[in-house]
């Protein structure tokens, strides 16, 4: 079995890690829930568990039933993503390094013997205590630091700022029910369209733009999720390539597998 990075989760910013580090040759495997929440789906891994398949600048990611299945895929030159929330599979062919990316934003105890070297993503994560580092995931002049020692900064519940605007970007469900789209990742829009139902309760766009995220039709949402993003920028490509956050994420957890000797050495056979 070759050494491999594991990372739980398949959001857009565990994505933004995983092509970080896929291409400075990195065997990945990404891990995922059975109905992912992901809001920016054509930049998230997490799309694979609904299609099967999917492609993100180019690398290949797809859905495996198995975790022996991994090698195959590894073989093709893709990354496979497994349906394994709670890492059941994967204890028995130990990681090399576990990247928490699940972003819980919260402390949850984590056994760092599960890999030779865990990192923790953000908020919630403590060095030396359920996690050998953390990674800046607020926006600022710390994105991307590793931490060895202490945290990451709390979370601030406030989205990034775009133009004018920042909590106005995200879309919430407006009651509990079961979300039908209306619109395509992509969209332009003006202000007032309709960009989704909740239980037939509509979701219009607060402003022209794009509508950059949307949570996968048919999930049966609480009332105040997150089910979508649009951005004031009438620039579709943003949806469609990794975002400078989750690059700069990347980098931070790519320094912290180099930093580490016999990390290095097992991952590229030095």
């Amino acid at each position: 079995m070759r050494p491999y990075v594991l990372i739980w989760g398949g959001g857009d910013l565990a994505s933004g890690v995983a092509l970080r580090l896929y291409r400075v040759s990195i065997s990945l495997l990404v891990i995922e829930t059975p109905q992912p929440l992901a809001v920016r789906l054509s930049v998230s891994f997490a799309q694979a568990v609904y299609d099967g398949l999917t492609e993100i600048e180019g690398i290949k990611v797809q859905r495996i039933e198995h975790f022996a299945a991994s090698v195959g895929v590894w073989e093709k030159g893709a990354i496979p993503v497994l349906v394994d929330p709670n890492l059941a599979q994967s204890q028995d062919q130990k990681p090399l390094v576990l990247v928490d990316a699940r972003m819980r934003k919260r402390f949850e105890p984590l056994d760092l013997g599960f890999a030779d070297l865990v990192i923790g993503l953000g908020p919630g994560f403590t060095a030396g205590k359920n996690c050998d580092a953390a990674v800046e995931t607020n926006r600022g002049h710390f994105l991307g630091r590793v931490y060895w020692t202490g945290s990451p900064e709390p979370d601030t519940g406030i989205p990034g700022q775009v133009q004018a605007y920042a909590k106005e970007r995200v879309l919430h469900a407006p009651q509990a029910g079961v979300v039908e789209n209306h619109v395509k990742i992509g969209k332009l829009v003006k202000k007032g369209d309709v960009i989704l139902t909740v239980a037939d309760e509509e979701v219009i766009s607060p402003f022209d733009g794009v509508v950059r995220g949307l949570i996968h039709e048919g999930i049966d949402v609480k009332q105040g999720m997150k089910v979508g993003d649009v951005d004031p920028r009438p620039e579709p490509f943003r949806c469609w390539t990794a975002s400078e956050k989750s690059l700069a994420i990347g980098g931070g957890v790519l320094e912290a597998i180099l930093a580490k000797a016999s990390i290095r050495n097992n991952l590229w056979g030095e």
